[in-house]
């Protein structure tokens, strides 16, 4: 068993890394089905870790297609179909735009842009409508589906947009999920097209995603005990947590 797991390990892995996240990958699904969001930034900050740099968004994006579509698959009668709908097609021109880019953009610049940018989302003045407009929705999905090739987890960014619709937790979480879903497989398509390999590392990704599933599967029971009240409360924290994660990260960079 021992000699079969280090078969399908990446070179670049030990073992025990590669035990510790797809163990990770559970924990942090259940995270995010039981919040709503947090578990995809928590996932990339431990890989950051133990994988190697040229394969870490990459890798990131197609564990976390994974777990979101199981997500959306498990609360799939719940989805915004319209609101996903136009928020993909935005996704899809933001994938193209991205594969013509070959110059990263400063990361510490990313950081303090989508912190701020998140803050103001939760915090600042509120239209009179919670509901955004379809060419909103559609530039949305250009915007975050375009900054996800350089820092990966942008769920706090779609989920500062998710929440400014109307509509119960089960709805929230179920759109998230179905736009991640589409988004990160769009991420896969332009990694691939530019030339990263996933054969080497599809093994670690399957099981990443198996276990995934399970920690989805456990995360939306307990969800389902939480108010709606109660929820809409932490998932809006958890958000403002993580914008300030980042904006701490880039100043740190700074100084």
């Amino acid at each position: 068993m021992i000699e079969l797991l280090i078969q399908w390990v990446p070179t670049e892995l030990h073992p025990a890394s590669a035990l510790f996240l797809i163990t990770l990958s559970a924990f942090t699904s259940l995270v995010t089905a039981s919040l709503g969001i947090g578990g995809g930034a928590l996932l990339i900050a431990a890989m950051a870790q133990i994988i190697p740099p040229i394969a870490l968004i990459p890798v990131h994006g197609f564990v976390q297609f994974g777990s979101n579509a199981n997500r959306a698959l498990m609360t799939y009668q719940h989805i915004d179909t319209q609101w996903v709908r136009r928020f993909l097609l935005g996704a899809l021109i933001g994938a193209v735009l991205a594969s013509f880019v070959v110059v990263q953009l400063p990361l510490v610049l990313i950081q303090l842009s989508i912190g701020v940018f998140i803050l103001w989302m939760l915090w600042g003045p509120k239209p009179q409508t919670k509901t955004l407009s379809a060419s909103r929705i559609l530039v949305a999905g250009t915007f975050t589906t375009f900054i996800s090739m350089f820092v990966g987890a942008t769920g706090p960014l779609v989920g500062s947009l998710i929440h400014r619709r109307d509509g119960e937790k089960m709805t929230k979480v179920a759109t998230m999920a179905a736009a991640l879903t589409g988004q990160h497989l769009l991420k896969g398509f332009v990694f691939a097209f530019v030339g990263f390999s996933f054969m080497e590392w599809l093994p670690l990704i399957v099981a990443m995603i198996a276990s995934g599933a399970i920690g989805t599967y456990i995360g939306l029971h307990f969800l389902k005990k939480v108010s709606s009240e109660r929820f809409n409360q932490i998932f809006r924290l958890t958000i403002t947590l993580l914008a300030l994660r980042l904006i701490y990260q880039a100043i740190l960079e700074i100084l």
